[in-house]
């Protein structure tokens, strides 16, 4: 399965997902949709995107209320994908935490290159590195690709969030409640039994030896940490 990252589009017109799909798979992402705000927040939950493109006219209730709401549970880059040109809505949504705004209709090579732009901004706001290496193990965060020994290993997407977690603090204890959040959002405590299963199957794909893991160990009772870390 691929490490893409996965784009959130929330919009009620169909035809305009149609567009925005395409152009967003033709660039290797993997796109979720979502045509109401009620959806749109499960969405983000389940699929734990790292961007959303959202539509601020939505049938059920303003896009605008939905950006606090989302940043909330995720840490996803948001920009406003609307009609409304008016300079106080585009003032509001960055305001609330909206990552850009673009108007419809829109260019879909100037859209794309504004979500590259998002998405390397939000993990700079993280802190973060955009590369960081482990042992033979190589773990590129924005563009959600992890290479060993110069093969690409293909990880399921919650694997890959909590691999791209321990990431963010490379050598730094991520504690099993950060990584529950994380991972499974605001469901994190039906999940507790899960996350050992997780990091299991993380090691079987990135460990030298799995058995004996060097790479993501154990802090007995507080969480994991990804050692043998470089810039």
């Amino acid at each position: 399965m691929s490490n893409e990252p996965i784009i959130l589009i929330v919009d009620d017109e169909s035809a305009i997902r149609r567009l925005l799909r395409v152009t967003l798979e033709r660039a290797s992402y993997r796109v979720k949709e979502a045509a109401t705000g009620r959806e749109a927040l499960d969405r983000v939950a389940s699929d734990a995107p790292a961007l959303v493109l959202l539509d601020l006219g939505l049938p059920d209730r303003d896009g605008l209320e939905l950006i606090p709401l989302i940043r909330k549970q995720s840490r996803a880059a948001i920009v406003i994908v609307s009609a409304r040109d008016a300079t106080d809505e585009k003032v509001a949504a960055l305001d609330l935490g909206a990552a850009d705004y673009v108007t419809k209709p829109f260019d879909t090579e100037e859209l794309l290159a504004r979500v590259r732009a998002a998405l390397r901004n939000r993990l700079i706001a993280d802190g973060g590195q955009s590369v960081v290496t482990a042992g033979s193990l190589r773990i590129d965060l924005a563009d959600h690709r992890v290479v060993r020994n110069g093969m690409e290993v293909h990880l399921t997407p919650k694997e890959f969030i909590a691999l791209a977690e321990l990431a963010r603090f490379p050598g730094r204890v991520v504690t099993h409640q950060q990584l529950l959040r994380t991972i499974w959002a605001n469901d994190y405590e039906r999940h507790v039994e899960y996350l050992r299963v997780l990091i299991r199957s993380l090691r079987q794909k990135v460990e030298p030896d799995p058995a004996r893991p060097s790479l993501i160990v154990n802090e007995l009772g507080i969480g994991y940490r990804l050692l043998n870390t470089a810039g």
